[in-house]
């Protein structure tokens, strides 16, 4: 006589609260998921093709419309898509009374952690007659309804179960796991080598922002180098602080794109464009204020506690199409710069594509070199390739000299020489061996209302993002998604290092790097030790100023292509948040290409608004950030007129406010739209795996009081 189906695959109602096994974050489950994607199980009990599918993994079904219907599976017991499916082993005494336990089978979790038990788990085979969810109820043998006991674990990966596989993507899926955990500490080599590739492998999210909106401030090589330096070493100071003091995860603080698209704005307001003396430093003190303010606004967020109400309202449909647009506002940037010296800024664009991609599969000494190390590689043999061209003369003009006035001949050569030549810069030669990046370098911040909300915009925009970040980076390395309080004393503390970023003088605020999630996933390296010692080098880097120098001596072409690698890369990570989301339903894909799509239009209304005749800004493709100009919102106040124009014209705050708005006032159910699932307090404080990785080393009883920036 078959069995009936487990509790969770065939009844909607969700599970007691008041029992601690039939709760999803209860320890009983196991304090340590397994890695993600599941491993194939040797018999071949699993097949790949056959558990290929989200649905099938699920038991989703649809109705006859094709519209996604709500799942027959409690909430409350599936976490979210592309989740391995465990089901509880019950013992031998839930079959026949006795008390004689049955044997589990373990689900390969790490052995690294001693803290870690191993999830007790039973894999039911799967049979060519798939009942729901593609489980053969009549091969489910010795599980009884009362004790089934569904459970999605997440492991993140560059590999993609849920999409059909070769044999090699399969064989990649077993060896998935993270290396090292979130608490371990490798040796010293490990150490070393792991500290140093995780922020060689974002070096084009850490320092290349200056190369763009310094010049543009009409600062010299030289302030480009002192920015450099001081962005690395607020980067090593507040990626320490966020690892000690924060969420804890192996996340790495940084100048985010976020903040480029206020900072252009800013820099190309009316309010700047007739000053010439001191151009840059004005600027700066400016945006420090502005940044200064916008970080008082996380703070408050955070530490209040207001940002475990709005956890709520923040799912995946809307931070998808809000950090993908972050990397799409720059398209009028990254290859028109390209194109100016098209011999060297499309070969550096293809080789670190043809990396990153054709050659992300080729291990050295078992390190994928070329997928790691995409960017710093194809920045070296490019930049060789261009000084090779110079130094053999390819850019040298009779009667033609950078160091003089152009003559009428050489009038059309200078752009040709400016772009690709790559002794241009002096910085190198001019900077000193050693300085120290000090607070208000720069003067004295100047507080500006107007300048403060548009700032503020790019925080909410940076909040957002990190949400996500945290989310997808704990389900890599951690035992559970952190709790709300862990996440809003995160963005309280991201208030505080956009603070420090602002007192420093780095122009930008410091928040967390989304292309960390890429680095973690591909070096499968979760120590937070890596990352604290990463930090330090950063920190002793700073001091030196030749290496700010150095940066800031990187050709204006081959930074360009690096950053639409970057941007592409952004856009990318942004989507995939959908993976923890009915990604065919209608509803989902309606809302997020109708924010992609207005998140490219409306801007575009807004900076070609009334631009005929305005003053243009002396590079073509900064002319959209002058919008501030001649934008369509004109009132008697020109402070909201500059407000509402700048903001309305950014592509992340239109595709949020769309996401935002739609997905939580369309219906759907909470599977559909991918409920983020945070660790909940009550089993976060019971349970010591999750204490360890997201408690604080110091301070613990004052924030176990302040519960709502706490476990």
């Amino acid at each position: 006589m078959p069995l009936p189906p487990p509790a969770g695959l065939g009844t909607s109602s969700p599970p007691s609260r008041a029992q601690d096994h039939h709760d999803p974050e209860s320890p009983s489950l196991g304090r340590r998921p397994g890695p993600w994607p599941p491993r194939m199980d040797a018999g071949g009990n699993q097949n790949p093709r056959t558990m290929g599918s989200w649905a099938r993994r699920t038991g989703f079904r649809s109705n006859m419309s094709g519209e996604s219907a709500a799942s027959t599976i409690s909430d409350t017991d599936v976490s979210n898509a592309d989740a391995t499916l465990h089901l509880k082993a019950p013992n031998s005494a839930d079959l026949s009374g006795g008390a004689a336990p049955r044997t589990p089978v373990e689900n390969g979790s790490s052995a690294k952690d001693p803290g870690a038990t191993p999830t007790k788990v039973y894999t039911p085979p799967v049979s060519s007659k798939r009942g729901t969810g593609g489980i053969d109820s009549e091969n489910v043998s010795g599980v009884q309804q009362s004790s089934g006991q569904l459970r999605g674990h997440y492991r993140d990966s560059e590999v993609d179960m849920g999409s059909q596989q070769d044999m090699d993507d399969v064989l990649m899926a077993k060896q998935s796991h993270m290396k090292y955990e979130i608490r371990e500490t490798p040796g010293l080599v490990p150490l070393i080598l792991y500290g140093l590739q995780h922020y060689f492998s974002i070096v084009g999210s850490l320092v290349l922002t200056p190369l763009i909106f310094v010049p543009a401030m009409g600062g010299s090589n030289e302030d480009v180098a002192k920015v450099v330096s001081t962005m690395l070493l607020v980067t090593g100071i507040t990626t320490l602080l966020h690892s000690f003091f924060g969420s804890r995860l192996p996340l790495v603080q940084g100048a985010s794109f976020a903040y480029l698209a206020p900072i252009l704005t800013i820099i190309h307001s009316p309010e700047f464009s007739s000053v010439r003396q001191n151009r840059f430093k004005h600027i700066m003190r400016e945006l420090q204020g502005a940044v200064i303010i916008s970080s008082v606004f996380q703070m408050v967020v955070g530490y209040t506690g207001l940002m475990s109400i709005i956890l709520r309202v923040i799912n995946p449909v809307v931070v998808a199409p809000t950090v993908a647009a972050i990397g799409l506002a720059f398209f009028s940037y990254a290859f028109p710069v390209v194109g100016t010296c098209v011999e060297i800024g499309l070969p550096q664009l293809l080789i670190v594509l043809f990396f990153a991609l054709y050659l992300r599969k080729i291990s050295v000494f078992g390190h994928r070199i070329f997928q790691v190390y995409a960017v710093p590689l194809g920045l070296g043999i490019i930049w060789a390739y261009a000084f090779l061209l110079t130094e053999t003369g390819a850019y040298n003009y009779k009667g033609c000299n950078m160091k003089l006035p152009p003559s009428a001949a050489c009038q059309r050569h200078v752009f040709t020489m400016k772009h690709c030549r790559t002794d241009v810069s002096t910085a190198l030669k001019d900077a000193a061996w050693f300085r120290f990046p000090y607070p208000l370098q720069w003067g004295t911040p100047r507080f500006s209302f107007k300048t403060g909300l548009v700032m503020m915009a790019a925080s909410i925009i940076a909040t957002v993002d990190s949400v996500g970040t945290y989310h997808a980076t704990s389900l890599l390395v951690a035992s559970r998604a952190p709790s709300p309080g862990v996440v809003s004393r995160s963005i309280g503390l991201e208030g505080i290092t956009s603070a420090l970023a602002g007192i420093f003088g780095t122009g930008a605020g410091a928040t967390t790097l989304t292309e960390n999630v890429h680095t973690i996933a591909v070096t499968k390296m979760g120590s937070r030790r890596a990352v604290e010692f990463g930090a330090c080098v950063l920190i002793i880097l700073a001091l030196v100023g030749k290496v700010g120098a150095f940066i800031a001596s990187i050709p204006t072409v081959i930074v360009a292509g690096l950053l639409a690698f970057m941007w592409t890369l952004l856009t990318a990570l942004g989507l995939s948040n959908l993976r923890y989301s009915e990604t065919g339903s209608s509803r989902n894909v309606l809302i997020v290409g109708l924010s992609l799509f207005t998140a490219l239009s409306v801007p575009a209304y807004f900076q070609q608004y009334g631009n005929a005749g305005v003053n243009a800004v002396t590079e073509p493709y900064f002319q959209p950030y002058a919008v501030a100009q001649h934008g369509p919102v004109k009132t008697k106040n020109h402070g909201a007129n500059f407000v509402l124009n700048s903001v309305l014209s950014m592509h992340m705050v239109i595709a949020f406010l769309v996401a935002f708005v739609l997905d939580n006032t369309v219906p759907g159910s909470r599977q559909e739209r991918g409920v983020y699932i945070w660790c909940r307090p009550r089993s976060a404080r019971n349970e010591p795996a999750v204490v360890k990785d997201y408690g604080l080393p110091v301070g613990r009883k004052l924030f176990s009081k302040v519960k709502w920036v706490g476990l």
